[in-house]
């Protein structure tokens, strides 16, 4: 007796009503894949205007392709993704400025178009993850080149990025097209492992030699930043991929060995980063920084404007003032001590409670760990997503570290390789 088909969710009911033909499928499959390059090939030169444009159009095309394809099943990360965006809802509803919080929530909506036409693309044809990833590592080799020519012309324009009351007064700081040290080394953070995982994936010395120069170029360009998040980013994304690598690699080892090798690694890598941080001087510079607690002057700024940002997530714990910049940057003055204006918490975990409260942090939480769980099947299977899977999951665990002290994923240049991962990790199905 044949078995039941699951029933459609019911938030998936209007996809299929206009129907379409295989050749039909072929040709919208094929205008996303385009639409997606063209975004993330040129996601770091993009004006706001031009952006916007693609952002739109992705999801126009994702709810034009919906129409004419039969409705798949909702999977554990877009199911996250979908309570995460009705507690942005209720956010809006109930925030003290609705018409900041509702721009918020546009920019939301259209990031997620984003995600599901990404998301599609790769569930219909998962051979565009390779030309997807071609274009994003040929955004950041143009970013790379242009921000390491930063390094031979005039500096003026480059040391008013380096604050005179801080301990790292002096430092040059490259930015390339990005415009902003931090913002450069947040964009190259979840590219790196990413170019790693293409270079060991990919055939032909041609294609992994382009992988090869986007890793490199992309880690120098992260070094000469001089952004202490974007490091600890850096690290964190290739060493948790690395860790990975390993531990697919040894899965068929003795249980002893699968425990001692990483271990292993890991001191290791602790002793070469102690190593790092007290003997080469500019590091060192940076670490001095970052130890200096109020001292330095741009540890300083973040920590009132955490406290500021603690003190309205005190007064709305629930649901937060609303998604989005221009909702913070109406609340937010009444908050600020002098002289501390901010254009965002400065922190990502801040930053969701101050938006969407408890209850959206929850969900970013659960969205986290159906990542991770869906990241760590790919250490047990030979599908040919694992990885990549593996490369997204580093990329994320790079985001996260960066975004402890940073809000830069809440720009599109990096928040769309974000979205990128998301989208590849949801593909990885439960291993027989």
């Amino acid at each position: 007796m044949p078995e039941a088909s699951a029933p459609t969710p019911w938030l998936l009911r209007w996809q299929g009503l206009l129907g379409g033909s295989s050749a039909q499928q072929h040709r919208l499959s094929t205008l996303a894949g385009l639409v997606l390059i063209l975004l993330l090939g040129f996601l770091p030169v993009l004006t706001r205007a031009g952006l916007g444009l693609i952002v739109l159009a992705c999801g126009a095309l994702w709810v034009l392709w919906s129409l004419t394809r039969a409705p798949g099943r909702i999977g554990p990360i877009s199911g996250w993704v979908l309570l995460f965006l009705a507690v942005a809802v209720l956010a809006t509803g109930v925030s003290p400025v609705p018409v900041a919080a509702a721009k918020g929530l546009v920019k939301l909506i259209s990031y997620l178009g984003v995600y599901a036409l990404m998301r599609q693309l790769l569930a219909e044809a998962p051979q565009w993850w390779d030309r997807l990833v071609a274009a994003l590592l040929g955004g950041s080799l143009l970013s790379s080149v242009l921000a390491l020519r930063q390094l031979y012309g005039p500096t003026e324009e480059l040391a008013r990025w380096a604050d005179p009351n801080s301990v790292a007064e002096g430092t040059i700081r490259i930015y390339g097209p990005l415009g902003n040290p931090n913002l450069l080394a947040g964009y190259l953070v979840p590219i790196l492992p990413i170019a790693m995982v293409a270079m060991l994936r990919w055939h032909g010395w041609g294609s992994k030699l382009y992988a090869a120069a986007a890793l490199v170029l992309g880690t120098a360009s992260t070094l000469f930043s001089y952004s202490r998040g974007g490091w600890l980013g850096m690290l964190a994304a290739l060493g948790v991929l690395m860790l990975l690598l390993v531990l697919r690699k040894i899965r068929h080892w003795p249980l002893l060995w699968r425990r001692l090798l990483p271990l292993a690694l890991l001191v290791l890598a602790g002793v070469a980063i102690a190593f790092a941080a007290t003997q080469v001087e500019p590091i060192r510079t940076r670490v001095a920084s970052l130890l200096a607690g109020r001292g330095d002057s741009s540890n300083n700024f973040r920590i009132n404007v955490w406290l500021a940002a603690i003190d309205m997530i005190q007064d709305r714990p629930w649901l937060g003032i609303g998604p989005g910049n221009a909702a913070f940057n109406s609340i937010y003055p009444l908050y600020q001590q002098p002289k501390f204006n901010a254009l965002s918490a400065y922190s990502l975990p801040l930053e969701i409670l101050v938006e969407t409260g408890i209850p959206g942090l929850l969900a970013c939480v659960g969205l986290a760990i159906a990542s991770l769980r869906r990241g760590v099947r790919a250490l047990s299977t030979d599908s040919d997503l694992a990885l990549p899977c593996l490369g997204c999951l580093a990329a994320i665990a790079g985001l996260m570290m960066q975004g402890a002290a940073d809000t830069i994923f809440f720009r599109p240049e990096v928040q769309i390789s974000g979205w990128f991962c998301l989208a590849t990790l949801s593909l990885m199905t439960r291993t027989p």
